[in-house]
């Protein structure tokens, strides 16, 4: 009794029906904590007896085999069933809390957010094994599940939990969501950031990793917002499903729980015809400030003209991969549109070039409504490689029939500007990323409304310069039409768009 008066509710999984073992996010009990919010600082599980005395836990499930909104049935008739549960232990996950101080840095000012988790993220990392007898099944076993540590950036992730948690679980249970992983961090990707929309309440859901075999269930929702300073970026935090079980490997284990080996590993298919993006974005650092650029030849990148204006030393990070180690090159800025152009961009030269290069295919045609990818060093910046969001190519803006502005739905943060926008479909290149969209008046960040400047701009002069070294190929960027001028226009006055 007393003002935090419940009921608290969030998502779970059902990981096994041989016993029945739910597992969900730990915060939510935060509020039954016999010594509050500092218990979530030990190390280790903590056992029933840390809770006042004889809270009620209920499972709810929709009937076997019934999603009821699914099949447009009267949900309230249908009913859901109701299963009694015990609290078998509290559980933090080391490798999870490892990979959260690493990767989010107090200086860089990250929250996470979502009912379970409210204002307080000191158990983040903390989750809870139900015991639910009436989820014992004869013959049942464990639900599917991979290993994080297989997952590949861009690699498609299905969602799935009850956003608001208890409020109407009729309608709500089991709703999912489909994204890619973002981003990776910590042993074996302890964490993981999709891009798939979660709401609240939705914290102790599952993320499932899509394969011919069946979906797999490789990760939990453990915030379903995260913010860096006042910059919502519209991603999802996950923890490895892998890691929990590591750190509940005592507790499963004196409750007599068999864990079984996670099953054979299914490779990824490379999305458009077998290009790999990461492979052409790199990291570019001009003093304090920093951003994304695209390789499109062994020594010549391109980027967006804020990213280098402070016209400091500059140092390009191409992403590692197969035959590429991380290194770190010192470049040479031979162009930059001016002021007055509405086409932010530069052009560097390396001083050597980068091993192993694939130059991306540029694209010729751009289709509204495609899928569409931005890779990039925004969100984790420069902790953990470049990260990868996904969305739609939702306008293309032409002027006499050219397209001089294309507009996606992918999530894009700052530090993505001048990062590569490829389609999904033929994983051509499409574009550079330039501003996502903020609105100035109200203090918010749109990342799922941003603008990139169209390949088809850049190449002629990319190719004029290849075989030239004239600087001057580059200079028609900045004689454009007042059409073009017009199109770009929230660039050149204060207002929504905002630099990356």
């Amino acid at each position: 009794s007393g003002p935090t008066d419940g009921p608290w509710s969030c998502s779970g999984v059902v990981l096994s029906r041989g016993p029945g073992l739910v597992l969900c996010q730990g915060a939510v009990f935060a509020p039954l904590l016999r010594d509050g919010p500092a218990a979530w600082a030990q190390p280790r599980a903590l056992l029933p007896a840390a809770l006042r005395p004889c809270p009620r836990i209920l499972v709810l499930q929709p009937p076997a085999g019934i999603r009821a909104p699914a099949l447009g049935l009267d949900a309230q008739a249908v009913g859901l069933q109701q299963h009694e549960a015990r609290l078998l232990a509290l559980v933090p996950c080391g490798a999870f809390q490892q990979a959260l101080g690493r990767a989010f840095g107090p200086a860089q000012q990250w929250r996470f957010g979502g009912e379970a988790a409210g204002d307080d993220q000191r158990g983040l990392h903390w989750f809870a094994w139900l015991r639910v007898p009436g989820l014992d099944t004869p013959g049942g076993g464990w639900t599917p599940w991979a290993s994080a540590g297989c997952l590949r950036k861009g690699e498609g992730l299905l969602a799935c939990g009850s956003p608001f948690g208890a409020l109407c679980p009729d309608l709500f249970l089991n709703t999912l969501s489909r994204g890619v992983v973002s981003n990776l961090a910590g042993e074996e990707n302890a964490l993981i950031l999709t891009d798939a929309r979660c709401l609240p309440g939705t914290e102790g859901g599952g993320a499932f990793l899509p394969s011919p075999y069946g979906s797999r269930l490789v990760a939990v929702i453990a915030a379903s917002f995260c913010w860096k300073g006042a910059e919502w970026v519209g991603l999802t935090l996950l923890c490895s499903l892998a890691a929990i079980l590591r750190s509940s490997a005592s507790v499963l284990s004196e409750a007599g729980v068999v864990v079984p080996q996670v099953p054979g590993q299914v490779a990824a298919v490379p999305a458009g015809g077998g290009q790999d993006p990461l492979g052409w974005v790199a990291l570019v650092e001009c003093g304090a400030a920093w951003g994304s650029g695209v390789l499109v030849a062994p020594r010549l990148l391109l980027t967006c003209r804020h990213v280098v204006e402070a016209g400091a030393p500059l140092r390009v990070t191409p992403a590692p991969g197969p035959g590429r180690p991380a290194t770190t090159l010192n470049g040479r800025v031979v162009f930059t549109t001016e002021e007055s152009s509405p086409f932010d961009v530069a052009v560097v030269e390396l001083e050597e070039s980068v091993p192993s290069f694939v130059p991306p295919c540029p694209a010729d045609t751009f289709l509204p409504g495609e899928e569409v990818s931005v890779v990039g060093f925004g969100a984790l910046g420069r902790a953990c490689g470049p990260s990868v969001t996904v969305g739609v190519l939702s306008a293309v803006v032409a002027v006499a029939g050219r397209p001089v502005m294309l507009q996606t739905t992918c999530a894009v943060h700052g530090g993505s500007s001048g990062g590569p926008l490829v389609s999904s479909r033929s994983g051509r290149l499409l574009g550079i990323v330039a501003s996502n969209t903020r609105d100035t008046g109200a203090g918010s960040t749109y990342p799922h409304l941003n603008f990139c400047i169209p390949v088809t701009i850049l190449q002629p002069p990319i190719t004029h310069y290849r075989h030239t070294g004239d600087p001057a190929a580059f200079s028609g960027l900045n004689r454009a039409g007042e059409g073009v001028r017009a199109a770009w226009r929230l660039q050149q006055q204060p207002g929504p768009p905002s630099k990356l």
